[in-house]
C-alpha cells in the first residue's frame, strides 16, 4: 500500500469523516445527506397532503398550514426530491462508492476536487434552509421558477427567499459539474488492467452518462439562473413582458435541462436494477452493447423533445407536431431497454431476494409512468390534462420509481459492502410491500382526479364547487391516507438499516455470488480498496477464465 494509503490511517475523526478524501467515506457523506434531505421532502409531503385531504380542520378557513406556507412546502418538496435527494443519492453517493471499486482502482483521479464538490454541495444545504428563515419564509413559486411569479417582487410573497433557493440551486449544480468531471475521468483513465470499455458494469456506464448529460443540459439552465438573479435583484427584464422581456424564455432554458434531467436521475437506478438482475436471475445480460447503444440514443433523444412541456403556451402548432414526433420516438430505445431486462430474467434461476423485489418493481412501476407519459407526449390530450392531477400521477409514476426505488435497489443489494454487514431479509420484504402497495393507492387516484380534470397547485379545493364533491374527496383522502401507509413504513427500512449497522449478520466478501469487481474487495473495503489490485480477464456478467477464477476471487470467508 502506498505512502499516501497508509497515511490516512493517522488522521484524527474529524479530518478523516469530515475532510477526507476517500472517495467511500465522500460517498457516505453524500449518502446520508441525502437520506436526510429525503425525510425533509417526506415531512413537507405530509403536511401539504393533510391540507389537501381535510381542509378547514386545523385552522378554520385556512387548514393545516398557511397559503404562502403551503406554496412553499409543494415547491421546495419538488425541488428537493430531485436536487438534494435523487441526484447526490443515486448519482453521487453510489457513483463515488461505486465506480473505483467496480472499475478496479484505489480512488479518485481528482481526489481533493471530489471533496470540493461534497462541501459545496453542502454548502447548498445550507443555503435552503436559509431561504427557509429569512422573512417572509422559504420560496414559494412552484419547483419550475416560472417567471414572472418568480422574477417581479411584486409577485414574490418571499422577497429574499426566491434568491437564496436560486443561489442554493446554481451551488448543488456547481457541486455535481466537479463530480460529474471526476466520474468521467476515473473511467477513461483508471480501469484495471485488463478491463476494455464493453467490459465496464453496466451501472457504472449509467452514472457517467447521466454526468455527461447533466453537463451538456445544465449551462443554459444557469445562464437562465443568472439572468434571474438579475431581474429579481437589480431590475433588469430578461422575463418582464411588461419591459419587453419574454417570460417564455425562461420555461424553453429551463426544460432544456429539465427533460434531459429525467434521464440524469432514471440511468444509474437503472443501472443497479441491471446489476441485481443480473445477479439474481444468474444470467449475464442480453445484449449489452444493445443496451449501452439504446441508452446512447435516449441521451441523444432528450434534448429535442423539452417544449412538450409547452403545448399550452402559446407554441405553433407545426412546432407542436415535432416535438410530439420526438416525444414518441424516444419512447422506443426505452422500449428496447425494457425488452432487455426482460429477455435476461426469461429462463434465469431467480432469488426472490429484497433488492431483486425492489429492482423487478422499479421496472414494472416505470413502466406505468412511460405508458402514462404517452398521453401528455401528444399536444391534443396534453391541452385536457396539462397542469391537472393526472400529470402529478404520471411524474411520479417516473420519480418515485426512480428516486425511492432506484435508493432502496442500491441501499439493499451494497449494504455488506459499504458496512461489512447483512440487512435482515424479512423484514426488507415486508419494508418492500409497504412501500409498492400504498405508493399505487396514493398515485392511481390522482389519475381519476385528473381525469375530472383536478387542477394542481390549488390549496383548498372548497372553493370550487365542480371540484368539491364527496367522490373527489374520497380519492383525495384515500391518496392522503396512503401517503402515511407508506411513510409508515418507512420506518421498518430505517429499523433495519440502524440495527444492521451493529447487529447484523457479518457479510462475507462476496454473499450475493455476484461477478463485477468490487465483490473482491473486502466488506467494507479498506483505504485503497484492494490488497492486491485485480486484473480482469472477463466481461462484468461472465464467469472467470478457466484456471484465472482462483486467482481472481479470493476466498470467501467473513472479513
Amino acid at each position: 500500500m502506498s505512502e499516501s494509503h497508509s497515511a490516512h490511517y493517522n488522521e484524527g475523526l474529524i479530518k478523516k469523516y469530515l475532510f477526507s478524501t476517500d472517495h467511500k467515506i465522500i460517498g457516505m457523506q453524500y449518502l446520508f445527506t441525502g437520506i436526510f434531505m429525503g425525510l425533509t421532502g417526506a415531512f413537507m409531503v405530509y403536511v401539504f397532503r393533510m391540507q389537501l385531504a381535510f381542509p378547514g380542520i386545523h385552522v378554520p378557513g385556512f387548514g393545516l398550514v398557511s397559503q404562502a406556507a403551503y406554496n412553499a412546502l409543494v415547491t421546495n418538496h419538488g425541488a428537493i426530491m430531485i436536487f438534494w435527494f435523487a441526484m447526490p443519492v443515486l448519482i453521487a453517493a453510489f457513483g463515488n462508492f461505486l465506480i473505483p471499486l467496480m472499475i478496479g482502482c484505489d480512488d479518485m483521479v481528482f481526489p481533493r476536487i471530489n471533496r470540493l464538490s461534497y462541501q459545496i454541495f453542502f454548502l447548498s444545504v445550507i443555503v435552503l434552509f436559509a431561504s427557509f428563515l429569512v422573512p417572509g419564509g422559504g420560496f414559494g413559486g412552484a419547483w419550475t421558477a416560472y417567471p414572472p411569479l418568480s422574477a417581479k417582487a411584486e409577485y414574490n410573497l418571499t422577497p429574499m427567499g426566491a434568491p437564496l433557493w436560486l443561489i442554493a440551486v446554481a451551488l448543488e449544480f456547481v457541486a455535481f459539474l466537479l463530480g460529474g468531471i471526476n466520474f468521467i475521468t476515473t473511467l477513461m483513465n483508471a480501469r484495471a488492467k485488463g478491463m476494455k470499455m464493453y467490459d465496464v458494469p453496466m451501472v457504472i456506464w449509467m452514472i457517467v452518462i447521466a454526468s455527461l448529460l447533466f453537463m451538456a443540459s445544465v449551462g443554459p439552465l444557469i445562464a437562465g439562473a443568472i439572468m434571474l438573479l438579475f431581474d429579481q435583484f437589480i431590475g433588469t427584464s430578461f422575463y418582464d413582458a411588461a419591459k419587453g422581456g419574454d417570460p417564455m424564455l425562461w420555461q424553453h432554458l429551463f426544460w432544456f435541462f429539465g427533460h434531459p434531467e429525467v434521464y440524469v436521475v432514471l440511468l444509474p437506478p437503472l443501472g443497479m436494477a441491471v446489476e441485481v438482475i443480473t445477479t439474481f436471475s444468474r444470467k449475464k445480460l442480453f445484449g449489452y452493447k444493445t443496451f449501452l447503444h439504446s441508452v446512447y440514443i435516449t441521451g441523444i433523444l432528450s434534448f429535442v423533445v423539452w417544449a412538450h412541456h409547452q403545448f399550452v403556451a402559446g407554441i405553433d402548432p407545426r412546432m407542436a407536431n415535432l416535438f410530439a414526433i420526438t416525444t414518441l420516438i424516444i419512447s422506443v430505445p426505452i422500449a428496447e431497454i425494457c425488452f432487455l431486462v426482460m429477455a435476461t430474467l426469461y429462463g434465469g434461476s431467480i432469488s426472490f431476494t429484497t433488492p431483486m423485489l425492489f429492482a423487478l418493481g422499479f421496472i414494472i412501476e416505470f413502466i406505468i409512468g412511460g405508458v402514462t407519459g404517452i398521453f401528455l407526449g401528444a399536444s391534443g390530450t396534453d391541452i385536457f390534462f396539462h397542469d391537472t392531477y393526472f400529470v402529478v400521477a404520471h411524474f411520479h409514476y417516473t420519480f418515485v420509481p426512480i428516486a425511492v426505488i432506484g435508493f432502496f435497489i442500491g441501499i439493499y443489494y451494497w449494504f455488506p459492502k459499504m458496512f461489512g454487514r447483512m440487512m435482515d431479509e424479512r423484514l426488507g420484504k415486508i419494508h418492500f410491500w409497504g412501500t409498492i402497495i400504498p405508493f399505487n393507492l396514493i398515485f392511481i387516484p390522482l389519475f381519476f382526479l385528473g381525469m375530472y380534470g383536478e387542477h394542481r397547485r390549488i390549496y383548498n379545493y372548497q372553493h370550487f364547487p365542480e371540484l368539491n364533491t364527496p367522490g373527489l374527496y374520497f380519492l383525495r383522502e384515500l391518496a392522503t391516507v396512503s401517503t402515511v401507509v407508506m411513510l409508515a413504513f418507512q420506518t421498518v427500512f430505517f429499523y433495519n438499516f440502524v440495527r444492521s449497522l451493529w447487529k447484523g449478520k457479518k457479510a462475507e466478501r462476496n454473499p450475493w455470488k455476484a461477478n463485477t469487481l468490487e465483490w473482491v474487495a473486502p466488506s467494507p473495503p479498506p483505504h485503497g480498496n484492494f490488497e492486491k489490485m485485480p486484473e480482469v480477464y472477463r466481461g462484468p456478467y461472465e464467469y472467470g477464465v478457466p484456471g484465472r477464477s482462483t486467482d481472481f476471487w479470493p476466498q470467501n470467508e467473513p472479513n
